[in-house]
């Protein structure tokens, strides 16, 4: 029997029968990636067992048990992964090389380790190396477990016999099975590890967490089909100037994939920070033109972040727009909403939109705070540096009401600012802090003339 040769798209985790320079799925280009499928071997002078037949079985009658937590002794990874570590899960945690995957592993193990046993399998350093690293976050305990191997076969024949709670494989993109003759780091190889790491968690109740390295596209490296059987996805984010790093769950099979964890990488290891919006407003300059503080819902979490706007008359035909920190077709859209319905003539200008601390407002709350700002700029009048703006923006430049808002009030007034613009519509029953001014407003022409 001969193997079989299958093409991956390695954005979208497609299968063709050839290679193709454009996924025909997700039309990424040069995305393709060879996979051979070698064929199983057949068994000689053996009679094949007969396999146990499941048979299906009401959904009433099916057993969920209950679902087993523990902290993992960082409460930022925690919060993310929705309370806790589940048992018998498998986590990936993605990120860039370099940007303090492995040192978070290494440094919940000081506190996991304290009533659990750890294995901590490295295929990218030595025994001494993870040791060095151990001593300077404090890690120190015999419950940790070190193997540095690469061979799959032999690490999960150590895992059994062991028979850790919890399971450190860093990276996936190391590990090889020697069952397959496809190069570590493969498409074939990253795809079979994590089946096997998967069969590891679920058929041991060995909770697995697994690092993967993100390519220069901001992808984990190796086919997209891994994202789709792991249970948690947390990407690690942050930018090589900044020490502030932010977790971010991208799928939780047992919580909410909103939450995000911020911390700051110091000397020794990362420090949480519990309190994100004092961190991102810190420097944050008073009494200048383009800028206006947003409030955004992370999950539960109500997190502010200052919008910086600069307007600047065009040496181009056409003005530039770009947009950091906020999506670049919902910037444009604003900009022409302001435009038309704002009366803000920007035809002849470049405006550059910037998010303060790398946090992304993906939200449409943030729509009236980067409308504030960039008209701000644009007549070079400041706003009162206690104000903050909440209110998505329609078409017609009218507010519309947005979700959480008692709760978004109540950050913006914990941080010490009095006044705070608010779309008119949705405010009916609204718990407003004392001492926090609001302002209700219809439009957006409304807000501008009310506070510029």
């Amino acid at each position: 029997m001969k193997a079989k040769t299958t093409f991956y798209c390695t954005a979208c985790g497609n299968e063709t029968p050839r290679w193709q320079g454009r996924c025909p799925a997700c039309g990424a280009w040069n995305t393709m990636e060879e996979h051979v499928e070698a064929p199983a071997p057949a068994a000689r002078g053996k009679t094949a067992r007969p396999q146990e037949v499941r048979r299906p079985k009401p959904l009433s009658e099916v057993d969920c048990g209950s679902e087993v937590r523990f902290p993992t002794g960082l409460g930022e990874l925690d919060r993310v992964l929705g309370g806790g570590a589940v048992q018998d899960s498998l986590v990936l945690v993605a990120g860039a090389p370099g940007i303090g995957k492995s040192t978070l592993l290494l440094q919940i193990c000081s506190e996991l380790c304290r009533t659990l046993k750890v294995l901590y399998v490295s295929g990218e350093e030595s025994a001494g190396q993870i040791k060095l690293r151990a001593q300077r976050l404090g890690v120190s305990t015999d419950n940790l477990l070190l193997l540095c191997e690469t061979d799959l076969s032999q690490i999960v024949a150590a895992a059994e016999e062991l028979r850790p709670d919890v399971f450190i494989a860093d990276s996936i993109q190391t590990l090889y099975d020697p069952e397959n003759a496809a190069s570590p780091g493969s498409v074939t190889q990253v795809k079979a590890c994590t089946l096997r790491l998967m069969q590891l968690a679920k058929g041991s109740g060995i909770t697995v967490f697994v690092v993967g390295h993100v390519n220069k596209d901001g992808a984990i490296a190796g086919p997209k089909v891994l994202e789709h059987m792991v249970d948690c996805v947390l990407y690690f984010e942050g930018e090589s100037a900044h020490n502030y790093r932010i977790l971010r769950a991208a799928k939780n099979r047992f919580g909410s994939t909103n939450e995000i964890g911020v911390f700051e990488m110091a000397d020794r290891g990362l420090r949480e920070v519990p309190n994100p919006s004092e961190l991102l407003l810190s420097g944050r300059p008073t009494h200048a033109p383009g800028t206006c503080v947003a409030c955004a819902m992370e999950g539960s979490r109500p997190v502010l972040a200052e919008v910086q706007a600069l307007v600047a008359r065009t040496t181009f035909n056409v003005p530039r727009r770009m947009a950091d920190g906020f999506d670049f077709n919902r910037a444009v859209l604003l900009m022409a909403v302001l435009e038309k319905r704002g009366g803000v003539n920007l035809s002849g200008s470049d405006v550059y939109i910037n998010v303060i601390g790398g946090l992304q407002l993906n939200e449409p709350a943030a729509d009236l705070p980067v409308i504030l700002a960039a008209a701000s700029s644009f007549r070079d009048k400041p706003l009162d540096s206690s104000v903050a703006a909440i209110g998505e923006v329609g078409l017609t430049g009218e507010l519309r009401a947005v979700s959480s808002l008692s709760q978004r009030l109540s950050e913006v007034h914990r941080l010490g600012f009095r006044c705070c613009v608010i779309p008119r519509q949705g405010a009916a029953n609204l718990e407003v802090p004392s001492g926090l001014e609001i302002l209700r407003v219809r439009n957006i022409r409304e807000a501008i003339e009310t506070l510029l």
